[in-house]
């Protein structure tokens, strides 16, 4: 068990924080193949809508995802510290230090605000590429309407 919390102590950090920071490069990375899709897509180009929402909304699901779970993956950090510091102490025999505790527990914060700073521009990015994905869909409609008369 000893080796378990040597090993959590040593990498936890480096683990949740790296898990976190693939999720931003991936969510970044999705976001501007987003934008980049929907400045050059051709609406004209589609002849029914269902490849047109296949094509729109193609990656939203990952930003989505990602920014639902970010803080949770930041959360299991926290929890992970925290268990950590009482292990410390256990392992103390008692002699409690006051100050050691405090600065543990800041520490294991981290994770939770790195996770909210994760998730939070996200679902921002997600909602506006929505509402983008909307205006296209109108879009193609109005056309097809106007087409038809």
């Amino acid at each position: 068990m000893d080796a378990l919390f040597d090993f959590l102590q040593q990498y936890v950090d480096y683990i949740i924080l790296g898990l976190l920071a693939l999720m931003s490069f991936v969510m970044v990375w999705m976001v501007i193949e987003r934008l980049l899709f929907l400045h050059k897509i051709n609406i004209k180009n589609y002849q029914n809508i269902h490849d047109l929402e296949i094509d729109l909304t193609r990656h939203l699901t990952i930003i989505s995802s990602i920014g639902a779970n970010a803080p949770y993956v930041g959360l299991l950090g926290t929890v992970i510290g925290i268990l950590l510091t009482f292990y410390q102490l256990g392992q103390s025999g008692g002699d409690i230090d006051a100050s050691a505790i405090m600065l543990h527990l800041s520490l294991a914060l981290k994770a939770t605000a790195v996770g909210i700073l994760v998730a939070i521009p996200s679902m921002m990015f997600y909602n506006g590429l929505g509402r983008k994905v909307e205006v296209k869909r109108l879009q193609w409609k109005s056309l097809q309407a106007e087409q038809s008369r």
